[in-house]
């Protein structure tokens, strides 16, 4: 099978994403599986579009950096350190500024205007994976048992079920 330029194109990052959910964010992914020509290129992208107050929740990219600029709207943007210190750093985007969230880190984008939010991120790594904490968390499968969760919450077991139920 020849390479075609099929293969390093993508359409769709003009499209605004659908973010009629819970969390009022869509996230639309331009990594190997969409666009075959970054396959081994170390590079991927992603658009996410956020409703008035929408949250792209806490997450991690266990196999990149992301670097997001802010295309319009304003976003609270923020990671956590590593143990021990588990330093939260935090700020506030307006349209055109850039923030850097390090590889592995936990982070999250969350809308802070009254209107749509949109922003455009790279990432240093052709399939840098997501992993959303909350889901991980509490929406495992088969589910983390709840003793589990609750010693390391320090929370009661039905306050680990009602989250659970939730995934």
């Amino acid at each position: 099978m020849k390479v075609q330029a099929e293969d390093f194109f993508f359409s769709g990052l003009h499209l605004m994403g659908n973010t009629s959910n819970p969390v009022g964010s869509r996230v639309t992914t331009v990594f190997a599986a969409q666009l075959p020509g970054l396959n081994t290129l170390g590079i991927s992208m992603v658009r996410i579009d956020y409703a008035p107050w929408g949250l792209n929740p806490p997450h991690t990219h266990p196999r990149a950096t992301e670097i997001l600029t802010v295309l319009e709207g304003t976003l609270q943007v923020g990671f956590v350190t590593s143990n021990p210190d588990n330093r939260f750093i935090t700020k506030v985007l307006k349209k055109g500024d850039v923030f850097v969230f390090p590889v592995g880190l936990v982070h999250f984008q969350h809308n802070v205007g009254n209107g749509y939010a949109v922003a455009i991120a790279a990432l240093s790594s052709q399939n840098p994976d997501a992993i959303t904490i909350a889901n991980a968390v509490f929406g495992a499968n088969p589910p983390i048992p709840g003793d589990i969760l609750a010693k390391a919450f320090q929370v009661d077991k039905s306050v680990v079920e009602q989250l659970q139920s939730k995934f």
